[in-house]
């Protein structure tokens, strides 16, 4: 299953009118999504303005593929389960945020293997085409690292 988040804030109309027109090319149904106050309400699998905590915590744990905006918070999740996720940022240019943070966060966690960034509906396409190829990375801790702890106590020790 295919969970699409695009956080609780703001409609992502862009990404949901790709993964509906998506859907609708392949056939493929197994799509959920959480599509906010979206004013494009998608034909082609099942969708939900907002889905309460306990019930969004079961589909992002039973989803073999999360696709998201570049939000920290679904990003970090989709670290600790160990969840292959697909980003598409929002952006500034297109009204979607004020800037583009996004753009950033979706960049800099691509560098590093993390998600696969989509910045395009050509991409996302492609990204979806191949989704058994997006592999999840080993899950990071809730917790920070005791080597960050220890820089963190180190350099305050040397500033103090």
């Amino acid at each position: 299953m295919i969970f699409i988040v695009v956080g609780t804030q703001q409609p992502f109309d862009r990404l949901i009118k790709s993964i509906d027109k998506w859907s609708a090319s392949t056939g493929y149904k197994d799509i959920i999504a959480q599509v906010a106050d979206s004013n494009y309400k998608p034909t082609n699998f099942k969708w939900f303005d907002f889905i309460p905590m306990n019930e969004f915590n079961e589909l992002f744990l039973k989803a073999d593929l999360i696709v998201s905006h570049a939000g920290m918070g679904t990003i970090i999740s989709a670290l600790q389960y160990q969840k292959p996720i697909i980003v598409m940022p929002r952006l500034a240019s297109f009204k979607e945020h004020r800037n583009d943070h996004q753009l950033a966060t979706a960049n800099s966690f691509a560098k590093l293997g993390y998600v696969k960034s989509a910045y395009s509906e050509a991409e996302l396409f492609d990204a979806l085409n191949n989704r058994t190829t997006i592999s999840p990375v080993p899950p990071i801790s809730q917790h920070a690292s005791d080597q960050l702890l220890s820089s963190i106590e180190n350099y305050l020790f040397e500033i103090g």
